[in-house]
C-alpha cells in the first residue's frame, strides 16, 4: 500500500495516454472512457477540481487520413491532429456530459507555460473553468507545434498543467501499475516501487523507454514529469489506466507509485517568486492595501499610488510600502503604461480608465510573496 489517498487533493489533474484512450481499430474506447467519466463525476461531486490532460488526437486522426504514422512527416502529423483533437474532445464532451458535466477544449504550447504572460493567461483561463465546473480536455497544440517548440510528450505537459494551476496531484495513468526496479514485462524479478521521496539517479535509472506504438511517452517521461510537477509542490501518482474505473480503482488502495511532493503548491510558488532575481519595476502602496495584503488578499488598483519602472503583464514586481520598505513581490496583472492610468482606480473604473474590460487586481493572492517584515 501507498498511503495515497485520493480523496485528500483537492485539484487533480489526470493524464491520459493514447494507449488506454485509442483501441486496436484507431477509434476511441468508448467503454473504457465512460468508466473514467464515471471517475471524474464522483470526484466533481466530492468537490474536487478536476482537469484532464488528454493524447489522442494524432492517432484518432491517422485513421481518420489513413496516415501511416511511422512514415507521416511533421505536415501529415499535424494534419492528423487537426481532424482528430475534434473527435478527441467530442468524446469527452458526451461522456463527461452524461453524468452532467460540462468540457472545454483547451490547446497549449509551451509558450504558453514558460513566458510569464502567457502563462497567466493560460492560468486565468482554466481557473476560471474551474470556477463554473467545467472540466478542462487540454492537449499540446500539435497543428502548430514543431519538433523545436513542443513539449515532446503529455506527461511533461500535464506537469506543467499542474504547475500552471497550483494542482494538489498529479495522477500519471499508465499500462503499468506504478514504477518497479526493472521492467515487469522482461524481468521476473522486478519489484514494484510504492513511494518515491526524491527522484535521484538511480530512480532515473530504472526508468525504462515505453513499449507503446501508439503513444510517445514511457516510464522516463512520467520520472521527468514527476520531477517537475513535484518541484512545483504538486504530488504525482503513477498507477494502471488499463483497467476499468481506473480512479475509482486508485481511490480504493490500488496498487501506484506515489512521487512525494514536499511542502504545498502555493508554498513553492512564493519561494519562486521570493528568489526571482530579475525584478522589472515597482507597485508603491498605501496603508490600506498593506493591511489587505496581510489579511491574504489580492493588490487592488485602488491601492496603488505610484508606479515605477519599465514592465509588461507577467514580470516580476516589488510591492513597496508607504516608508519605503519592501513588502513582497509579484506578477504584474498590467503593464507599466497601463497601471500608471489605473493608480488609485476602483474596479468599477477601470473600463473608463483603460477604455476596455481589464482585470479586477493589480497583482493576484496566489501571484505574490510577502516578507517576514514589519509592514
Amino acid at each position: 500500500m501507498s498511503g495515497f489517498v485520493l480523496s485528500n487533493y483537492r485539484r487533480l489533474v489526470i493524464k491520459v495516454g493514447s494507449s488506454l484512450l485509442i483501441g486496436d481499430d484507431g477509434h476511441v474506447h468508448r467503454g473504457w472512457l465512460e468508466g473514467l467519466a464515471e471517475d471524474i463525476a464522483i470526484l466533481h461531486g466530492g468537490g474536487h477540481d478536476v482537469l484532464i490532460v488528454s493524447s489522442g488526437a494524432i492517432a484518432i486522426g491517422s485513421t481518420v487520413l489513413q496516415i501511416n504514422k511511422s512514415r507521416a512527416r511533421l505536415e501529415d502529423l499535424q494534419a492528423a491532429a487537426a481532424a482528430g483533437q475534434v473527435q478527441l474532445v467530442h468524446a469527452y464532451q458526451e461522456a463527461l456530459g452524461v453524468n452532467g458535466i460540462a468540457a472545454a477544449q483547451v490547446l497549449l504550447t509551451p509558450e504558453d507555460t514558460e513566458n510569464r504572460r502567457r502563462f497567466l493567461n493560460a492560468r486565468g483561463t482554466l481557473l476560471k473553468l474551474l470556477e463554473h465546473s467545467v472540466v478542462p480536455i487540454i492537449n499540446e497544440n500539435d497543428t502548430v507545434a514543431t519538433e523545436e517548440i513542443r513539449y515532446g510528450d503529455n506527461d511533461r505537459l500535464a506537469a506543467r498543467v499542474a504547475q500552471l494551476v497550483m494542482a494538489d496531484a498529479l495522477v500519471l495513468l499508465s499500462d503499468v501499475a506504478g514504477m518497479y526496479t526493472a521492467d515487469p514485462g522482461s524481468d521476473a524479478t522486478a519489484e514494484h516501487i510504492p513511494e518515491v521521496r526524491k527522484i535521484s539517479e538511480a530512480i532515473l535509472g530504472m526508468a525504462g523507454e515505453t513499449r507503446s506504438d501508439i503513444g510517445s511517452g514511457g516510464m522516463a517521461t512520467k520520472v521527468q514529469a514527476a520531477r517537475i510537477a513535484t518541484h512545483a509542490g504538486c504530488s504525482t501518482v503513477v498507477t494502471s489506466g488499463a483497467i476499468d474505473r481506473p480512479l475509482q480503482t486508485l481511490a480504493a488502495g490500488g496498487r501506484c507509485t506515489v512521487f512525494r511532493a514536499e511542502g504545498t503548491p502555493a508554498a513553492a510558488r512564493k519561494q519562486w517568486l521570493a528568489g526571482f532575481l530579475e525584478v522589472r519595476g515597482e507597485l508603491r502602496l498605501d496603508d490600506g492595501a498593506v493591511s489587505a495584503l496581510n489579511d491574504g488578499k489580492s493588490l487592488l488598483p485602488v491601492g496603488v499610488v505610484e508606479v515605477v519602472g519599465n514592465f509588461r503583464r507577467g514580470d516580476v514586481v516589488t510591492l513597496v510600502g508607504s516608508s519605503g520598505n519592501e513588502l513582497g513581490r509579484g506578477l504584474a496583472e498590467y503593464s507599466d503604461d497601463e497601471a500608471v492610468r489605473l493608480i488609485g482606480c476602483r474596479s468599477e473604473q477601470i473600463e473608463e480608465r483603460l477604455g476596455y474590460r481589464g482585470r479586477s487586481v493589480m497583482v493576484h493572492r496566489d501571484e505574490l510573496v510577502l516578507f517576514d517584515n514589519d509592514c
